[in-house]
């Protein structure tokens, strides 16, 4: 494992949920969700470095939290509701790929759980 690896993993997905809060208020919520599912991807990929060396070359938000749960069980808790879950994983595909457009009540929730919920249970781990 690289520390600087870690940090950069570290920075830059923070730096994805800040962004995601501009976009957020500007009301470009396709890019807000895709920056969304960065912040857990990175924040995921970056715990699981720290506690194993090592993190698996996934985009799933859902395989990255059911990994870092191996290591340590209090991961488990970001899947209490899977629904939002499954909506940030998708965002990865759906603001980038897909003729769809997110609704603000839509990334609004996404964000409140990923500041509220995610940052918490990744500040604990």
């Amino acid at each position: 494992m690289s520390l600087e690896e870690a940090q950069i993993l570290e920075e830059r997905a923070k730096a994805f949920l800040k962004n995601a809060e501009n976009l957020f208020k500007e009301g470009v919520y396709d890019l807000a969700a895709f920056n969304i599912e960065q912040y857990c991807q990175l924040m995921l990929k970056y715990k699981l470095l720290i506690k194993t060396g090592t993190y698996p070359r996934t985009h799933s938000i859902i395989g990255l939290i059911r990994e870092l749960s191996k290591v340590d069980e209090r991961a488990r808790q970001l899947l209490r509701d899977i629904i939002i879950v499954t909506k940030i994983e998708d965002a990865y595909i759906g603001s980038r790929y897909l003729p769809r457009r997110y609704e603000r009540e839509e990334v609004e929730a996404m964000l409140k759980y990923a500041k509220e919920v995610f940052e918490a249970v990744m500040n604990e781990l």
